[in-house]
């Protein structure tokens, strides 16, 4: 039976996705270094692991994967690199080698231009472009959705996937942005396509495939 594997299971954004994917009927697997965070989720299969280290065994056996794993904005640089750019490319890898069917990778607003704008978390963005090219060209089927400042607001379940100019308009909820990662797994029909994401006036059932 096809699995789908969660990085990034324990984050803000992975303990809200990974019901949505079992309501979907999914059978998950989740990745993560502290399997106590998710004593309250039934029916999952964890997998003790560290994305700074070996961790191709959680893809044995899955079909899809959704990276949503990030450094935190605590941390710094270095960890940026080898979470946000060099644990993304090291799961393209082994998405590649298991062939697995669909790689679902959350990015960021900012991802295509990091010299756009001046800002603060441009190590982060440079990360996040390069894990975005090597995924678009390792041959894996892949939706990137790069949703803009995330809050934690209740979901609207409306969306705009495009950029609005006024840079205070230019955020989503973490809540709909999990409700729109479960959409393209269940549907798959989104591949090898881009997202933004941003809070809109229409439902995201119309504009994401």
């Amino acid at each position: 039976m096809s699995k789908t594997l969660v990085i990034g299971s324990t984050g803000q954004i992975g303990l809200q996705l990974m019901p949505l994917l079992q309501q979907a009927g999914l059978n998950v697997v989740a990745l993560t270094r502290n399997p106590g965070k998710l004593a309250g989720i039934d029916g999952l299969e964890i997998i003790e692991g560290d994305l700074e280290s070996d961790f191709e065994q959680a893809f044995v056996g899955c079909e899809r994967v959704i990276f949503t794993a990030g450094s935190g904005a605590s941390t710094g640089a270095d960890k940026t690199l080898l979470v946000d750019l060099w644990a993304a490319r090291k799961a393209v890898d082994y998405a590649l080698k298991h062939h697995l069917k669909h790689f679902v990778m959350v990015s960021s607003r900012g991802a295509d231009n990091p010299d756009r704008g001046n800002s603060p978390i441009k190590p982060y963005l440079v990360a996040k472009c390069f894990a975005d090219e090597y995924l678009q060209r390792s041959g894996v089927p892949y939706t990137i959705l790069r949703p803009g400042r995330l809050t934690d607001a209740a979901a609207t379940g409306c969306i705009t996937t495009r950029r609005p100019e006024e840079a205070e308009r230019q955020h989503i909820t973490r809540a709909d942005t999990a409700r729109i990662i479960a959409h393209v797994v269940k549907t798959g029909q989104s591949r090898n396509t881009i997202y933004e994401l941003y809070q809109g006036d229409t439902p995201f059932t119309d504009l994401i495939a």
